[in-house]
């Protein structure tokens, strides 16, 4: 993610509040001269009151009164004055499922980025993801950023998450495109860059493989596995130059660790990679990504292997 050209905004309601995501996007464009697209997919009619009687009645429009309409609504968003200074369209079609309508016009429009906002759900009161969220984390080929946090000024700490031991079966060069992502938005950001990389201990690993207590010297075990996370971990960042102080070395639950980190050094981006999964595996435990996404206070870019295609049905509509 050297060059920001590009942005493509995925609004999902109309009506709703679109602050965070206009104002991440804003200040991405001002700081590199990027183009913001507004993108909204039609995927069924609108309704409309009507008087029937003395009764007003929701009465679905159109098809083609639909679209116009929400063409209308996403130019209404465009004209907002959180993007003043920025070059902005938008763009209305009727198209679904959504996440591959927002797919396809990632495509299409050669976007660089996308962007897409969260909304707040729960007893808590946390910034939830939806469906079409989490297909975009499984799916959209270019960078992915969504905004969680409401956060509007102050300083940006971005913090990198990595795997050099590839523990989970990542793509050899996948580290090197989430630290090159992180660096080049660090940059635009003027913020402070971490990175973090959090493993459990091989005996714990073995012993969850193999069901059975270890019966060799697990302490010698571990100490010789750390020493080789640590070796990897120093080998991957020496290109960056990130200080030893903002080396974050973790042993624990990878997507509980990254929270827990994320939250003391005040973190205001998370800059992680995902991988596509197949339907039948995704009948089991999530990725660490997904896993870490609901627990994060903060927005997340998600980045994906060189070379990923999106599924066939995103492709053309």
């Amino acid at each position: 993610m050297k060059t920001l050209r590009r942005i493509l905004v995925a609004i999902a309601d109309l009506e709703g509040t679109h602050a965070n995501v206009l104002r991440r996007a804003a200040a991405l464009a001002r700081a590199t001269g990027a183009k913001v697209e507004l993108f909204h997919a039609v995927a069924a009619p609108f309704l409309e009151a009507a008087p029937i009687g003395r009764t007003l009645m929701p009465l679905q429009l159109p098809p083609a009164d639909s679209l116009i309409l929400a063409q209308s609504n996403l130019e209404q968003i465009a004209r907002s004055k959180l993007l003043q200074g920025c070059r902005v369209s938008a763009v209305a079609v009727t198209d679904k499922p959504a996440h591959e309508a927002i797919v396809r016009r990632a495509i299409t429009s050669h976007a660089d980025l996308v962007m897409t906002g969260t909304r707040r759900h729960g007893i808590a009161d946390r910034m939830v993801l939806r469906h079409t969220d989490w297909e975009l984390v499984r799916h959209c080929p270019v960078p992915l950023l969504l905004v969680k946090s409401d956060r509007r000024a102050g300083k940006s700490v971005v913090l990198a998450a990595i795997d050099p031991l590839h523990a989970n079966a990542k793509p050899t060069r996948l580290d090197g495109r989430i630290l090159d992502a992180a660096e080049s938005i660090n940059e635009v950001l003027k913020g402070t860059l971490h990175a973090i990389h959090a493993y459990m201990p091989l005996s714990v690993m073995l012993a969850s493989g193999v069901g059975e207590p270890l019966v060799w010297n697990t302490t010698q075990l571990d100490a010789d596995y750390t020493k080789r996370v640590e070796r990897e971990f120093d080998r991957e960042l020496r290109p960056t130059g990130i200080p030893v102080r903002r080396r974050h070395l973790r042993i624990g639950n990878a997507a509980h660790e990254l929270a827990l980190c994320a939250k003391s050094i005040r973190a205001t981006l998370v800059v992680m990679g995902a991988v596509s999964r197949s339907r039948l595996e995704r009948l089991f435990v999530g990725s660490t990504a997904e896993q870490a996404l609901d627990e994060l206070p903060c927005d997340v870019l998600i980045i994906k292997p060189k070379g990923l295609k999106p599924p066939r049905g995103a492709r053309k509509r």
